[in-house]
């Protein structure tokens, strides 16, 4: 029966509105600003619009089944494997669906990691009913290659049937080549081996998926969305090569690889990214011949985005990284504990990993929709720009000869070297913001509690036959947090932070906004602030100066204040024994004149940020 609802139009009381009438609005705000102003650019050089109008001939991307969950993984990576078994359980107990087993020296082990040994896999596994359901994936390098034999043999000790078994092998011996730049074979001596052993998995019925295209190796690096997906691109097809060549009809080789993504908290750049993946593997399939079938597309929340400075924020990273993941059809999903990159994570930190995914699941209902970003013209354009992009470069590694050639011939790493130095850079200006580190640092924080458990640096594995410039893993918080840890062993040394004092000039209307801005730019860096009332007199700012036993001082105030009052307090302060005075501000036409009263810098939104933090300790030595 229809309702009073059925009628309810909740545009009907507004004008209709066209782009026309939002760009007019738009130009009134810009007031002869460049439109172009409003345009943003990935690092790939890929635009973003402002607005965008609705893609009506999109259509959904096929991947997970519709109404389907994600598998909630977690990680288990405790170096004892009776502990990593307890872990293990109690996860499964509290809602995970997933274990992913890390093995030590794995591409992602973070310097912890179980022992490939088939004693290990006995213990971890005890009392795990992995035909029940659970998914298992293996994280294993060169150093763990063992891993997956063991735990075949393991199942067939338990006389348990792999078929009834949801495990993914993890084969990817060209990431590992990868990350360490060097290898003891050439492909053609490692493709027969590797797919000799997923055969031989495959014959004692396990369904894989065994062989895995990790594009964590490209984002940990400090790459670009379509430098992942190229390289996902490469692995995979070299992967997928070598299995046709050792007489694996190619319709079977392709469910034996799958793919691995990392999501970060750039939401729409990763729902797209993950979608991108999905168009681009079925154009691969078509021209294979083959009808194509979504793709298994494992991701882990990023490790290049954690920090260890206010680690709680990385609850926030992760979340929105799982959400867009998750939104993307990401068939399984790692969410990194948040103080991993302190330490082996303790059972809260594992809790709220676990939790975060949950929640989203049962109270958010993400998998509820498939392909909810379908229509929407900004995730659309974005998802094209990227594939296009993608399958570009995806053809300069197969011209190379394969992922594992376009290593040795240098295809990708200047690529990505580039576009890692320019994310520094703009972290280093603060452009990208991570907050608790590089922006509203907090100096007097407790520090988060790890597990006592020693990481211990992989080494490379095998004679370096063949050497390539590697892919090394970064953070992007590591320079700043470097400053934090120098400002930490002062206090601990000397009883007290470097200090900068915040000279205030006139009322706090005057002065609040730089003084913020200049307290959060300067303790980015581990230099605490010495936050003043406003001053007017010299006299008065030079003897604050003198008591606050800081050797660097910043002048704060407004554009307005600056003319009448800043050269005066700079001089009164450069009288009092400021080593450096800075002001807060851009100078203008105020430059002369203040830099001969005594101000060497100018701190701004948008200035090298790191550069400046980095000579202040220079300059208080």
């Amino acid at each position: 029966m229809p309702t009073a609802m059925d009628d309810l139009r909740l545009a009907a009381d507004f004008a209709p509105a066209s782009q026309d009438d939002w760009r007019k609005l738009v130009d009134g705000v810009l007031k002869g600003a460049p439109f172009e102003k409003l345009v943003s650019k990935t690092y790939d050089g890929i635009k973003i619009q402002p607005i965008y109008e609705r893609a009506r001939d999109a259509a959904p991307v096929a991947g997970r089944a519709a109404g389907a969950p994600w598998q909630i993984m977690q990680r288990i990576d405790h170096p004892d494997a009776a502990k990593a078994n307890a872990q293990a359980l109690h996860d499964l107990e509290n809602g995970a669906t997933g274990l992913a087993l890390v093995f030590a020296g794995a591409n992602g082990a973070r310097g912890f990691g179980l022992e490939a040994t088939a004693e290990t896999i006995d213990k971890v596994l005890d009392g795990i009913f992995i035909d029940a359901g659970i998914a298992l994936e293996l994280h294993a390098g060169p150093q763990s290659r063992m891993a997956a034999t063991h735990l075949a043999e393991y199942i067939k000790r338990r006389e348990i049937d792999p078929a009834k078994c949801e495990i993914r092998f993890g084969y990817d011996p060209i990431g590992a080549t990868a990350v360490w730049g060097q290898s003891a074979y050439n492909w053609w001596e490692m493709a027969p081996a590797v797919t000799e052993a997923i055969k031989k998995l495959a014959s004692q019925g396990f369904k894989g998926p065994f062989a895995v295209a990790d594009g964590r190796i490209i984002h940990d690096a400090g790459g670009s969305e379509v430098q992942e997906l190229a390289w996902v691109l490469g692995v995979a097809v070299s992967y997928l090569r070598a299995l046709e060549d050792a007489s694996v009809p190619v319709e079977i080789a392709r469910g034996m690889i799958y793919a691995r993504l990392s999501a970060d908290a750039d939401q729409f750049l990763t729902l797209a990214k993950f979608r991108a993946l999905r168009l681009l593997w079925a154009r691969i399939e078509e021209s294979c011949g083959l009808t194509p079938k979504p793709l298994f597309i494992a991701a882990d929340t990023a490790w290049r985005m954690l920090t260890q400075r206010d680690p709680y924020v990385n609850l926030l990273r992760a979340t929105v990284a799982t959400f867009s993941a998750g939104l993307g059809s990401a068939n399984s999903i790692c969410v990194l504990p948040h103080t991993l990159a302190l330490g082996l994570p303790d059972a809260f930190a594992r809790r709220a990993a676990r939790n975060t995914q949950l929640v989203l699941l049962e109270e958010s209902s993400l998998a509820k929709v498939s392909d909810p970003a379908a229509g929407a013209g900004g995730i659309e354009a974005l998802t094209q720009e990227l594939c296009n992009a993608a399958w570009a470069l995806f053809q300069d590694i197969e011209k190379a000869g394969g992922a594992f050639y376009a290593l040795g011939n240098n295809v990708l790493q200047p690529k990505v070297s580039a576009t890692r130095a320019a994310r520094q850079a703009s972290i280093a200006r603060r452009r990208e913001v991570l907050t608790g580190a590089s922006e509203f640092p907090n100096l007097h924080e407790p520090r988060a509690t790890v597990l006592k458990v020693k990481a211990v640096p992989a080494k490379p594995y095998g004679k370096d036959k063949i050497k390539f410039n590697a892919l090394a893993p970064i953070r992007l918080a590591t320079p700043f947090e470097a400053l934090r840890d120098k400002s930490d062993h002062i206090l601990a040394r000397q009883g007290a932070r470097p200090k900068v004092f915040l000279a205030n000039l006139g009322t706090a209307a005057d002065f609040t906004a730089r003084a913020t801005f200049a307290k959060s730019f300067f303790e980015t860096g581990g230099i605490e602030a010495v936050d003043t009332e406003g001053f007017v007199e010299p006299a008065a700012l030079a003897e604050a100066f003198k008591a606050s036993g800081a050797a660097l001082a910043c002048l704060c105030s407004s554009d307005k204040l600056y003319p009448a009052h800043a050269t005066a307090a700079a001089k009164a302060l450069q009288t009092a024994g400021a080593k450096h005075i800075y002001l807060a501000g851009k100078p203008g036409e105020l430059e002369t004149a203040l830099r001969q009263a005594g101000v060497k810098d100018f701190i701004f939104a948008g200035g090298d940020a790191l550069a400046m933090l980095v000579a202040a300790y220079g300059l208080m030595e």
